[in-house]
């Protein structure tokens, strides 16, 4: 943390978070790739716990992180996630309420060959042995793990919030996802709705798209934007989120008019945010995801099967967002922008 720009940050989140806890809470992005220095207090207290991923030769595997040339914890050794669980209580003595994991597939940024580790690279595997091939799948559904449960044990009495970029069959356990899709633009919209679907069907049911599209993707056009940001807003999961470089995506970014259709689809959200919370319930309860297809109401029905572009909201509301410039806005007067999503009773 800045301490130059952020001298006092617990007093700072408990400002944000508010009196009785319902205000703003920090999130910190946590990346697997720990900066190989001596010196550094996770190097060194991982290099003491013997945790790091281990190269054919038996030294740790180096790789190229954010950081720097890094070393990689083994989250498939249950005593690597004990340690690595302990280390979040520095993040919430700082006054963070929860934790994104980044760049966890896990990603070494190679010049050549695969932005990950090597496949010859040794990981513990709960004690079975094996190499990268094997462990690479389930690397971020194990760091998923040792950050819920080392939550879990540092505040016993609060849910842990958890996102997860990567993960593997399981990671609802723990924690929700983004669909971090590769397309941008109106397809990239699109996909987006699809991949939440389809991860819901899968078992993960709190996830979302990130509004405006992919990081690092081109700047979208503001009714682009809109678009994006009237559809997240009906998803468990709604974020905008840039990287630097990128350009500032707020909605007061791309002009007043696009401003007023993101603070309608807000307060949308705002005035449904306990009909999402039964939701919640209902996924752990049951599996049912928020976001389902619109032939979860009538399996056999083959038109509902083939319908793209609508999706259900739990069993009360029926969302049609707009996902593409060819929609015809049919109002005189109408600007270019045009009107929010339509949402309807799925009894009307």
């Amino acid at each position: 943390v800045d301490s130059g720009r952020f001298p006092d940050l617990p007093a700072l989140a408990a400002s944000l978070r508010g009196a009785e806890g319902g205000g703003v809470r920090l999130v910190s992005c946590v990346d697997p790739a720990v900066r190989a220095e001596p010196g550094d207090a996770v190097h060194d207290g991982g290099r003491d716990e013997d945790a790091f991923v281990r190269d054919p030769l038996g030294g740790p595997v180096r790789g190229l992180g954010l950081a720097g040339e890094s070393v990689y914890p083994d989250f498939t050794d249950p005593r690597v996630r004990k340690w690595w669980g302990g280390l979040y209580s520095e993040r919430l003595a700082r006054g963070f309420a929860g934790f994104c994991h980044e760049m966890n597939d896990p990603v070494s940024l190679a010049v050549v060959g695969d932005p990950t580790l090597p496949r010859s690279a040794g990981h513990c595997l709960e004690s079975r042995g094996g190499d990268h091939r094997e462990a690479h799948n389930v690397y971020a559904l194990a760091m998923a793990r040792a950050g819920f449960e080392g939550l879990r044990g540092l505040r016993p009495h609060e849910r842990p919030f958890l996102l997860s970029r990567s993960g593997w069959a399981g990671l609802q356990r723990y924690g929700g996802t983004w669909t971090d899709q590769a397309s941008a633009g109106w397809e990239g919209l699109r996909d987006a709705l699809a991949q939440v679907i389809g991860l819901g069907l899968c078992g993960v049911p709190y996830c979302g798209a990130d509004v405006g599209g992919p990081a690092g993707a081109p700047r979208p056009s503001p009714e682009l934007y809109l678009r994006w940001f009237q559809l997240a807003a009906y998803l468990p999961l709604f974020r905008t989120f840039a990287v630097p470089g990128s350009g500032r995506l707020e909605p007061w970014e791309f002009g007043p008019e696009v401003l007023g259709h993101a603070r309608a689809a807000l307060r949308e959200r705002e005035r449904l945010l306990p009909y999402f919370a039964t939701l919640a319930r209902l996924a752990h309860r049951s599996g049912a995801p928020y976001v389902r297809p619109l032939w979860w109401a009538a399996p056999k029905d083959r038109a509902l099967r083939e319908c793209e572009d609508a999706f259900l909201l739990g069993d009360a509301l029926l969302v049609a967002p707009v996902l593409g410039r060819e929609v015809v806005v049919a109002r005189e007067g109408a600007s270019e922008v045009g009107y929010p999503v339509r949402v309807r009773g799925a009894g009307a």
